[in-house]
């Protein structure tokens, strides 16, 4: 576009040019004017519901919202004055006087947006008494937590649970004073049709939303002596965890958190990549088969619990193609006390078995009841997002950074570059490509980078040849891209042989337990997404071992216990299913 066909104004004295369609703030971003803001998201819709962003225009007598107001040639706009000043620190004292006031017990201390708010725009004091509103918390969910006395009405939450999951399970209920955004008729999260992906709590300023924190019951089984604890970590975990500890978004810890993990008294550290190396094998015979029978296709996969959630709830006629393979969470877990506890000596009831996961839905996965126990305990005891990991450590006075390195323990911890991009959009698909195309031709794969299937962006589609056959291939994350290629299949407009589907934005990596992100980023930021799937990529391309079926322990684990791939002990420990919910959603 040329210089002419933009629009130019200046901002606190400072003349810039903008594309049109831009607004005020975005202007006040360029030119490195911060301008406060509470509902403003990026990547949602605009909404201009707190009012902070209120700014002067010469000429003009009315404040208007920077975050909704569109610039205009010449205009002269001033953010800052005695004046907008004291409005923006008005509007803050009135959110904060009907806010709780347990600021320094709250679990977003530190890190709330509302917190920085009132502290940047100089609100020492709270002026008014009076009602105010007295809600229920909301601990129905094992996922998901709701605190709606903390609510701002900042409306992040029901944008990103309406346009990026296409779930639209929030909305702001009642009216006036009594407005609060929930679930329909107020219903408990367990009584909504929830998928438990967590994309409202990353986008949650304050702590209405969080997820349901188990670390007191993770500490407890530590310090417990009649407890073998052991700990898996899953791909995308070493690509975020050193975000909490001042690393740059992107940056590869794994050797450090497995060293952390063991300071903190685990007894085993092992790698959820190895179950993903074992879901490749699984998934990848499970597809030839069904490929080569011309049935059940495309098979879809089912390693995203927010997903699984979301097919059960709005898409169940597709259950019969969604792979029959747990995630490698459970796979792995399924092992832990099975296998593991065979080869360790230890009785499998005294085995407490902790997740650290991107992923709030992973706690509902971890408590649906066919991932128990014969003995009716869960296979999975506690599920610890990334956040819940990164306090954990901070909690012992773990000095990451200074930490050397370490490798996981055997015999679940050999994993191949396979099992590291499960973290990411494409990785799925890719890891099951590279085995299931050496699995159906007989030849080896020399390039194991399916470029076609990487990017993060929310929708993409390939055709990969596997020996003359055509393998139509979707790609989706985020679950309102995923309707896109539902509606493409159930339509008859595409034919697919292999959907992959992540609930949550980029994958895990942009799951709904990853770390709440830096001061100068945001959550669902592409950016920060890519820089975090990048870190997985590198891991793998740095691997002599990149192939799942070629894992060494992958190969004594069916010779010594499970058979061949979907045996009969296969299916037993590894492979689930699936059902409508009794909640069903509205497409």
């Amino acid at each position: 576009m040329n210089s002419e066909d933009k629009i130019s104004l200046v901002i606190d004295g400072i003349r810039t040019e903008v594309e049109p369609g831009a607004t005020i703030m975005d202007a006040a971003d360029q030119v490195g004017v911060h301008i406060p803001r509470l509902c403003y998201h990026p990547e949602l819709s605009i909404l201009g519901a707190c009012r902070i962003c209120i700014v002067e225009l010469e000429k003009r007598e009315q404040l208007v919202a920077s975050c909704s107001y569109p610039a205009e040639e010449d205009m002269v706009v001033k953010t800052s004055s005695p004046e907008l000043r004291r409005h923006r620190r008005d509007i803050v004292e009135l959110i904060l006087d009907n806010h709780p006031k347990d600021c320094q017990t709250c679990v977003r201390d530190g890190n709330c947006e509302l917190q920085d708010s009132a502290y940047s725009l100089g609100v020492r004091e709270r002026l008014f008494e009076g009602e105010r509103k007295q809600y229920p918390e909301d601990n129905s969910s094992p996922s998901i937590h709701r605190e709606p006395d903390k609510c701002i009405l900042c409306g992040r939450c029901v944008r990103v649970c309406d346009e990026v999951q296409g779930v639209t399970n929030l909305w702001q209920q009642n009216r006036g004073f009594e407005s609060v955004a929930a679930p329909a008729h107020n219903a408990d999260i367990m009584e909504s049709v929830c998928i438990h992906c967590g994309q409202c709590v990353n986008v949650c300023p304050t702590a209405s939303i969080v997820e349901n924190n188990v670390t007191d019951e993770v500490f407890e089984a530590i310090a417990d002596p009649d407890l073998h604890v052991v700990v898996q970590t899953a791909p995308s975990i070493r690509a975020a965890l050193g975000e909490g500890f001042g690393y740059d978004p992107g940056t590869p810890v794994a050797g450090k958190m497995v060293t952390a993990l063991k300071m903190m008294g685990f007894d085993a550290v092992f790698d959820t990549d190895l179950g993903a190396d074992l879901t490749i094998i699984e998934e990848a015979d499970e597809f030839l088969n069904r490929f080569e029978a011309g049935e059940k296709l495309p098979l879809i996969t089912s390693c995203s619990p927010g997903w699984v959630s979301f097919l059960e709830t709005f898409y169940p006629e597709l259950i019969p193609n969604a792979s029959t393979c747990k995630s490698p969470m459970s796979m792995l877990s399924s092992l832990t006390k099975s296998y593991y506890a065979e080869q360790a000596g230890i009785a499998p009831e005294n085995i407490y078995s902790v997740a650290a996961m991107p992923c709030t839905a992973k706690k509902y996965e971890a408590a649906r009841p066919e991932h128990e126990t014969p003995w009716g305990a869960p296979y999975t005891d506690a599920v610890l997002t990334t956040r819940e990991l990164i306090w954990m450590c901070k909690c012992m006075g773990v000095d990451f950074r200074n930490l050397p390195d370490s490798q996981f323990d055997r015999p679940l911890g050999t994993a191949s570059g396979g099992g590291d991009i499960f973290g990411t959009t494409g990785g799925v698909t890719e890891a099951a490509l590279r085995t299931a195309y050496e699995r159906f031709t007989g030849e080896t794969l020399t390039n194991v980078d399916f470029m076609e299937v990487r990017g993060v962006q929310g929708l993409r589609e390939a055709t990969i040849e596997l020996d003359g056959h055509n393998v139509n291939i979707g790609v989706a994350n985020g679950l309102q891209n995923a309707k896109e290629l539902f509606e493409r299949l159930l339509s008859g407009e595409k034919e697919y042989h292999m959907l992959e589907i992540m609930a949550c934005p980029g994958g895990c990596v942009g799951g709904g337990g990853q770390p709440y992100p830096p001061e100068d980023t945001f959550a669902l930021d592409p950016e920060l997404v890519k820089k975090r799937a990048q870190a997985l990529y590198t891991i793998d391309s740095s691997k002599q071992l990149r192939k799942s079926h070629e894992n060494p322990d992958i190969k004594e684990l069916y010779s010594y216990y499970l058979g061949e791939p979907n045996s009969e002990r296969a299916h037993k420990l590894l492979h689930t299913s699936y059902k409508p919910s009794e909640r069903q959603g509205i497409k």
